[in-house]
């Protein structure tokens, strides 16, 4: 992780830790790497915050000074920029968007010819340039200046492709969606209308401040009441940029990203689909997920936290199935990052195929108490490896003798910890997480407020 980019981009609060003479610069410098030799062709999509038009106009300028042709998918998904890279012939993509984070956050993730996370060596460039450690970018002229071409049609292309996935109809079936207010705010309902489903969309107004606001994946309690309150069949929530997603089931109950690896990974072993019967998931997930996966004699590969390391796992292996508890769901066959739709489309698949409701599929799978907290600190590495903090945890895994874990683990996106306990309780998952955090707190380790 380097100075700028961390595990999903350059984030920051906009025009404050990441701005637009930033993302000027970030154009400048991509324009000029993938144009060495060619005119490269770049596209950009973008999310519905207030500055992701500032953004993607400095991203333009600076590409197009570069001498960069820039292709605007305007508002759109994380994994819409990834599928226009791979399935036309583009040097690289952007997408702007801090994902869940708040409208007054932003990021710029950066995505290589093959739609996958850019590589360290790539980024790092890019941190050099922005420091003034490299030469500067010769600006394109005459002739050679970019231009920039409105690309909706390649959105629409991405819709059809999600729409050519789906097996069946879903005539008669009820669909609750929660856009929160993101990239899916006409995408996701386009998608299921055209597939037939009684659709019912909450947060579908975005209004450039109420992204993420109470709403998606990351406040599943209002589709859990929507979805009750309206008699639906499913539910699905995505997040503002939508490569996650997180389900309800008929009952109101939460189908997280473990169920979902859970729920579509035995599918895939009862069609033989599941080519090295393996599901990848991050430390992260729950021990339920691991032990309904050995129930059903399915390896578990475990990676750290962050879709790209999970992405890269599956591509080194083979893997057809990875995912994070959050939401983030890769299918190797059709995505190379976590697709919300993608993911709905496929668990609409299961249920579908197999004739039972979402609650029955993820009946099998028990999950053990987690507790999770998150504490904003001054330096993280400061914070985990403190000795007292390291006596805490050796103390709390102790106690938990192999009957639950304990985890401490940097944000890659913000200046905190998390400490997180699984036991056979909740009472003991706080007591052991709040055993940890009293060592922070008495060290002064934690920032107030």
């Amino acid at each position: 992780m380097g100075k700028y980019f961390g595990t999903d981009g350059f984030r920051g609060e906009a025009n404050v830790n990441l701005t637009v003479e930033h993302a000027f610069k970030v154009g400048r410098y991509i324009g000029y790497y993938y144009g060495r030799g060619h005119k490269a062709k770049v596209v950009i999509g973008k999310d519905t915050r207030l500055s992701s038009y500032m953004f993607e106009y400095a991203l333009a300028a600076g590409l197009t000074a570069s001498g960069a042709d820039v292709y605007l998918l305007h508002v759109t998904t994380t994994p819409s920029v990834a599928y226009v890279i791979r399935s036309e012939d583009f040097d690289c993509g952007i997408m702007i968007s801090a994902s869940h984070n708040p409208y007054y956050d932003n990021g710029i993730k950066l995505l290589n010819g093959n739609g996958e996370k850019m590589a360290d060596e790539v980024t790092d460039l890019v941190e050099q340039y922005l420091d003034g450690l490299l030469p500067e970018a010769p600006y394109a002229t005459k002739a050679n200046i970019g231009r920039t071409i409105d690309y909706a049609a390649g959105r629409n292309r991405y819709i059809g492709y999600l729409i050519s996935l789906a097996t069946h109809s879903y005539k008669g079936v009820k669909v609750g969606l929660d856009c929160a207010n993101g990239s899916t705010w006409m995408i996701a309902k386009s998608v299921f209308d055209a597939l037939g489903a009684d659709t019912y969309v909450i947060n579908n107004q975005p209004s450039g401040i109420n992204i993420n606001e109470n709403c998606g994946s990351t406040h599943i309690e209002h589709l859990q009441a929507f979805v009750k309150e309206k008699g639906l069949d499913v539910g699905f929530a995505f997040d503002g940029d939508a490569d996650r997603c997180l389900a309800v089931d008929e009952n109101g109950d939460l189908v997280d990203g473990d169920k979902i690896l859970y729920i579509y990974g035995t599918y895939m072993k009862k069609r033989d689909k599941l080519t090295t019967n393996t599901v990848v998931s991050t430390v992260m997930s729950n021990m339920g997920l691991g032990k309904a996966l050995e129930k059903e004699g399915i390896d578990w590969l475990k990676t750290q936290v962050g879709d790209r390391f999970v992405y890269e796992s599956m591509r080194a292996g083979g893997h057809m199935l990875g995912g994070e508890q959050s939401g983030h769901i890769i299918f190797s066959k059709y995505a190379t990052t976590g697709d919300g739709v993608l993911t709905a489309i496929k668990l609409m698949q299961a249920m579908l195929a197999q004739k039972m409701p979402l609650s029955k599929l993820a009946e099998p799978m028990v999950i053990y108490p987690q507790v999770l907290k998150n504490m904003r600190v001054a330096d993280k590495d400061a914070a985990i490896n403190h000795p007292a903090v390291q006596s805490a945890l050796k103390e709390a895994e102790a106690a938990l003798q192999g009957n639950g874990r304990v985890l401490l683990r940097k944000s890659g996106t913000e200046p905190v910890v998390r400490v997180m306990a699984e036991a056979e309780s909740e009472q003991l998952c706080n007591q052991w997480v709040d055993h940890i955090i009293a060592a922070m707190q008495k060290e002064h380790l934690i920032q107030e407020g």
